[in-house]
């Protein structure tokens, strides 16, 4: 029903900026929250940021004043601004559907980010 494709990962020194991208199609009328998340080797999948109507964001502690979530409400797209990138940012990224009954209604594909020198 959600499709959901992302793009914009790759390699990048600390300190460095990349930007995620996340397209949602499909039954977009039933996705009340978009997230990110992310999972690096050996470590569990942990909660990035969020974005919920009507212009609510969450972000976690360790992202938070580096890491922005926004959207672009007429190509049905959010996006992860990532600055001051460090070593422990490394991980793949993944982009989520959330319901109005809380549920995930779809997984984004994936996307390696990668911070070293």
């Amino acid at each position: 029903q959600v499709q959901l494709v992302e793009s914009g990962g790759g390699l990048v020194q600390p300190g460095g900026s990349l930007r995620l991208s996340c397209a949602a199609s499909g039954s977009i009328f039933s996705i009340y929250a978009m997230a990110w998340y992310r999972q690096a080797p050996g470590k569990q999948r942990e909660l990035v940021a969020g974005i919920f109507s009507p212009n609510g964001t969450n972000i976690a502690d360790s992202v938070k004043g580096r890491f922005t979530i926004s959207r672009d409400n007429a190509k049905n797209t959010v996006y992860l601004q990532m600055n001051s990138l460090k070593s422990e940012d490394t991980a793949v990224y993944y982009c989520a559907a959330v319901g109005g009954d809380k549920t995930f209604l779809a997984w984004g594909q994936g996307t390696q980010v990668t911070v070293s020198s």
